[in-house]
């Protein structure tokens, strides 16, 4: 496949008869251009479809071109492919990135973390850390002190940063649904961690869909997991200690459904004959478990591009002097029905 080659700011300048340096001062809307001047190059800029880089645009200004991130989980599926497209794009987009894992994210130094991308002259900071605890608190406490803009993730809103995170919540209901409508009676739940908003969006979306449905919902079909296929395995056998009669279970990722499915092994129970299976997140092993699993599809890849999209919006409007509005975007998940769930 032949490749279009890039129009760059050296075509435009040739074909509209003016210098390099004129067709930059045209695309910063720099006062001293003649009207007719900036007319035709406007006009060669949109017929040959030429897009000035925010690294161009950046170093033509003296400017920082330079974004902050700071990530945690990288070992976990979702995190680190988000963080895995952020950079892609980013860097695409002409940005160069700090990068700042943590690990614990209910405790570690906020206010460093901040000041330092600050310091270096950050444009704006992306925040691909879940809200835990009271780190958002916190969050927010800085960003009131800060003149750049903020986006986050796997976090409840507010006015103060742009959001872009998947509807968790409708992700629960989804799963707990379509578990409903297989016939089971009584479905249980493996939760992540509970001080993480997004295991208890999901908790939620299954608690409300069961109350809906006049079905049995206590806290013996419940089993807080941490994430791991360890806290899968010892959560389907404690469950199934509790209730003999469990006949579902919505295990709150992929990871902990996996060690569900080696406990209802162990113990007997046929999936999906016995006992059927949801998980969450949909990584790529998903489909090869020895049930396919069901689970519920995040897109990681759209969330890690739209919010550097986003944060690129809030750069250019602040350096434009408009209003710098944060915008809450919520993507849905859709549900992947595979063998686990569904009973011939």
């Amino acid at each position: 496949m032949i490749r279009k080659k890039k129009v760059t700011i050296y075509d435009v300048a040739s074909e509209a008869g003016v210098s390099r340096q004129t067709v930059s001062r045209v695309m910063n809307d720099r006062p001293d251009v003649a009207q007719e001047t900036r007319e035709r190059v406007l006009d060669v800029v949109e017929r040959l479809g030429y897009q000035p880089s925010q690294l161009a645009r950046s170093l033509s200004q003296g400017t920082s071109c330079t974004l902050g991130v700071i990530g945690y989980g990288i070992e976990y599926y979702g995190p680190s492919r988000t963080l895995s497209v952020i950079e892609q794009q980013a860097n695409k987009n002409g940005y160069s990135l700090i990068l700042s894992l943590i690990h614990e994210p209910e405790d570690f130094n906020i206010n460093r973390l901040i000041n330092d991308l600050v310091s270096q002259h950050a444009l704006g900071i992306i925040w691909a850390v879940p809200q835990i605890g009271d780190n958002r608190e916190r969050l927010i406490e800085l960003i009131s002190n800060i003149t750049i803009p903020v986006v986050c993730s796997n976090a409840l809103t507010h006015p103060s940063f742009s959001l872009v995170d998947s509807n968790n919540y409708e992700g629960g209901i989804l799963a707990t649904q379509h578990l409903i409508k297989q016939g089971n009676q009584r479905i249980g739940i493996i939760t992540g961690p509970a001080n993480w908003i997004a295991s208890t969006q999901r908790q939620q979306g299954w608690q409300e869909s069961l109350e809906s449905a006049n079905l049995i919902c206590d806290d013996s079909l419940i089993f807080e997991g941490d994430w791991s296929t360890t806290s899968g395995y010892q959560g389907l056998i404690k469950l199934l200690e509790n209730n003999p009669d469990l006949d579902a279970v919505f295990t709150c990722n992929d990871q902990m459904a996996l060690g569900a499915l080696k406990a209802a092994s162990r113990l007997g129970r046929k999936i999906p004959q016995d006992l059927c299976l949801v998980g969450y997140d949909n990584i790529p092993e998903s489909e090869y478990f020895s049930s396919s699993l069901t689970t519920v599809r995040q897109n990681f890849s759209e969330q890690g591009r739209r919010m550097v999209t986003e944060i690129e919006r809030r750069i250019r409007e602040k350096q434009a002097g408009k209003a710098d509005i944060p915008r809450q975007q919520y993507m849905e998940p859709e549900l992947i029905i595979r063998e686990s769930s569904v009973r011939l």
